[in-house]
């Protein structure tokens, strides 16, 4: 699916099961209540942090990717009810960031 494409899906499921959008400051805190959740799962996955049952590591790279598509999910929220097209943000995005790093990465010692 596009990206307009996802906009346009997120909002018809707003539309039929979440009945009207949370406002932008609520909706920004459960973003963040969803990186908290994927920083949780990383901290463990691929950090020093160990679980806190052994069971729960059984499956946490799909919890990951579970975290991650809820991350994506408030995102197409914020940006719908902002009025903010995605994909064209991201267009111009890629084009700063090609314009500003094009020699940065490829310069840098640290990176080789």
């Amino acid at each position: 699916m596009t990206i307009r494409e996802f906009q346009e899906r997120t909002d018809d499921w707003i539309k039929d099961y979440g009945v009207r959008y949370f406002d932008e400051k609520t909706n920004m805190l459960v973003l963040m209540e969803e990186v908290g959740e994927l920083s949780r799962l990383m901290a463990r996955v691929y950090g020093e942090q160990s679980f806190k049952k052994p069971g729960d590591a059984l499956n946490a790279r799909d919890k990951i990717g579970e975290e991650l598509a809820d991350i994506i999910f408030v995102i197409g929220c914020l940006s719908n009810q902002m009025n903010i097209d995605l994909e064209s943000q991201l267009e111009r995005n890629f084009e700063k960031k090609t314009i500003r790093d094009r020699d940065r990465h490829k310069n840098n010692p640290d990176l080789m």
